[in-house]
């Protein structure tokens, strides 16, 4: 049985959970009815910072479990205990001389395309552009400590995706009857994340955990008879008569190949230039653009927590926020990292983009999110790809506006708001290297963003106290929200004009962060699957 919105103080006793439990089901004897209770979700209510509760949801283990359900019979805090456990559509007949289904990338959805694939015999082959995640990780420093860019191996491209360089969150609003979630939690904490994200609110890991848990999904499905090649660029898609029949690499190599995952993430241009001359349909899609906004970390908390700030229970706190504006543009937060830093995310040279990211621990000095205003397609009319011109443009004024040298340009809230170019910094210390130059950041910003964020700022503070603070920091800019385009697909999940292609995650418009691109290289690999063993 499971037993939902158990609430306990944020102090309570170690046996509390225990005595809630008795209380709640009307136990008289708890050694003896109550064999045993595991934690299934536990969050938090702070609604009332003096006040915040801790509620659980639980999976309890009965003596006499027939007399329970008769006593609390309507009771919608009980329900039955559902069985989580992932199924898998099909499993490969070893004899079958099918070709290898291909998946190219190893972000989260390539990486857990073919994790399931492979789980299902099937030896897929991964393609990736980039490096190993270390020999990445040495890459991705060498742009953060020195300035240099490597556009085949940095935040956005390498094993484990962008997604390797961030907060590592793995929640999602995503409905998910079949459970492929809780595959993908489970598959995490196999890999080597922590026990508890199967069950806190809001679970995350941090990149330096990441990168040793994509190591191992690797070495899993190397295991399994699947293969990951590095530094393999696809550079055509071939084709025969609407259906897919192979890929061509740089370098001339080709593979012959009938089924393809396409999880390339939201900044492989050149991968999208190369599906749009091919002829694949690809649409412009809506995103955003804006800045990433710098705090002390113990502002959000006391505005958050109050006088329970620090509580270990309860972490660093985050924030969400959106503000509807007079010029018709809802401005937002997005991808906010509690004690994280911000971080150079440049995939192009002579251009500027920031992320954000934070370890596990989330214990630096600032907390940091992106604020954001929403675009569409009638932003920048052009062909499909024009969204993509639209994110160039300001990356490269911003490259300009930060120095030319990787450094970002960046401006205290305050001066933003009061539209004149910062010059010295105040009391929130910069995170984001290879550096910040103080500036004006109107002259890498569209004016309609501007007017939203001078708009929104204070907004935000009077919903978080100090939010609006004189001595915020404000860096420039963020473009990589989500991808600018969209490859279409259809209820089959394949590609609504190319037969075999199958577009998932982020890269084609199905998904946005770690967790819910997961999910959706799952969906697409069971899709394949069918369609490869029918």
């Amino acid at each position: 049985m499971r037993i939902s919105d158990l609430k306990l103080p944020l102090d309570h006793d170690d046996d509390a959970l225990r005595i809630a439990i008795i209380a709640k089901l009307g136990i008289s004897s708890a050694d003896l009815d109550l064999l045993s209770f595991t934690i299934f979700r536990r969050s938090h209510d702070a609604r009332k910072s003096s006040a915040i509760a801790l509620i659980y949801s639980v999976d309890v283990v009965l003596k006499d479990e027939a007399q329970a359900r008769q006593r609390l019979q309507g009771d919608r805090q009980i329900r039955d205990t559902p069985d989580m456990e992932y199924k898998f559509v099909t499993m490969a007949n070893s004899a079958r001389t099918t070709k290898r289904p291909v998946v190219i990338g190893t972000g989260p959805c390539g990486l857990f395309a073919g994790l399931i694939l492979a789980q299902m015999g099937l030896r897929p082959i991964i393609l990736e552009r980039g490096k190993a995640v270390r020999e990445r990780t040495k890459d991705t420093w060498a742009l953060w400590r020195g300035g240099q860019l490597n556009p085949e191996s940095n935040v956005q491209f390498g094993e484990g995706g962008a997604g390797t360089f961030s907060d590592g969150k793995l929640y999602s609003q995503i409905k998910d009857p079949q459970y492929r979630g809780r595959k993908v939690l489970t598959e995490f904490v196999k890999a080597g994340a922590p026990e508890e994200i199967l069950y806190v609110a809001k679970p995350h890991i941090g990149t330096f955990r990441l990168v040793t848990m994509v190591e191992n999904i690797r070495a899993q499905i190397h295991a399994l008879g699947g293969e990951i090649r590095f530094q393999n660029k696809v550079e055509k898609i071939l084709t025969e008569a609407g259906q897919v029949r192979g890929l061509q690499l740089a370098g001339g190599a080709q593979i012959d190949c009938d089924h393809v995952v396409l999880a390339v993430g939201h900044s492989a241009r050149d991968t999208f230039q190369m599906l749009f001359d091919c002829g694949i349909h690809i649409e412009a899609k809506a995103f955003s653009i804006g800045v990433r906004v710098e705090h002390p970390q113990s502002l959000i908390d006391t505005a958050r927590f109050g006088k329970n700030a620090g509580h270990p229970l309860l972490g660093a706190a985050d924030y969400s926020l959106v503000h509807h504006c007079g010029n018709n543009r809802s401005a937002y937060s997005f991808c906010m990292c509690p004690g994280g830093t911000v971080v150079a995310a440049a995939s192009e040279p002579g251009r500027v983009v920031t992320n954000g990211m934070s370890q596990y621990s989330r214990n630096e000095r600032n907390a940091n999110s992106a604020l954001v205003v929403g675009i569409t397609p009638a932003d920048y009319p052009g062909n499909a790809l024009a969204g993509i011109e639209f994110q160039r443009h300001w990356e490269a004024l911003a490259f300009v506006a930060g120095g030319s040298d990787y450094r970002a340009p960046a401006q205290l809230v305050g001066d933003f708001i009061a539209g004149r170019a910062s010059t010295e910094l105040g009391s929130v210390v910069p995170s984001y290297t290879p550096g910040i130059k103080l500036t004006d950041l109107t002259q890498c910003l569209p004016d309609f963003v501007v007017s939203a964020l001078r708009e929104a700022l204070p907004a935000f503070g009077k919903q978080i106290r100090g939010f609006d603070m004189n001595d915020a920091l404000l860096t420039g800019v963020e473009t990589r929200t989500s991808s600018p385009v969209r490859v279409t697909r259809g209820a089959d999940f394949q590609s609504i004009n190319t037969c075999g292609l199958y577009p998932a995650g982020e890269g084609a418009g199905y998904a946005g962060g770690i967790f819910s691109a997961a999910i959706d290289g799952i969906k697409v690999a069971e899709a394949l699957a069918l369609d490869l063993i029918k």
